[in-house]
């Protein structure tokens, strides 16, 4: 957890990278990936310190699932990041300071994502309709039938 509370200094107030958000995955008590946020220097919304942490950890392992690995992060994870975890495999979060800390001390407000995933699909601020169902369908048929497709 120091690593990642360290991460989160460095981008927040050195680099001002982003916010402060740092991450490290551990296996068998060994760093495999870290990450910290650098939404703000790299245009990217999604440049979030876990989703770093899970993507360079993959990387370093081959693999896309982390396994029995466990995610520390400087602060509790957002939308995004928590189901990136759960998609990786991560066996345990560890978090240090809360969703209340960010929104106290930056600002960062989740509220509205965690309200708008609870509505119904017509109900969301963001339209959301189904079109091309059956094209998309013929795809996912044929993907179904490979032999050779990874599964996840």
């Amino acid at each position: 957890m120091a690593r990642a509370i360290e991460l989160s200094e460095r981008t927040s107030l050195v680099e001002s990278a982003g916010g402060a958000f740092g991450a490290v995955i551990v296996r068998d008590g060994k760093i495999i990936g870290e990450g910290a946020n650098r939404v703000v220097a790299e245009n990217d919304p999604t440049w979030h310190g876990e989703m770093a942490a899970i993507r360079n950890a993959c990387k370093a392992e081959g693999s896309f699932k982390l396994r029995d690995a466990t995610l520390y992060t400087s602060a509790e994870p957002c939308p995004m990041c928590m189901a990136a975890s759960y998609w990786a495999g991560i066996k345990a979060v560890f978090y240090a300071a809360t969703i209340g800390d960010a929104l106290e001390y930056g600002n960062f407000d989740d509220s509205m994502i965690y309200g708008e995933i609870k509505k119904p699909l017509t109900e969301r601020s963001i339209p959301i309709k189904q079109i091309l169902r059956a094209e998309a369908v013929e795809v996912w048929k044929k993907y179904k039938e490979k032999t050779d497709r990874v599964q996840y």
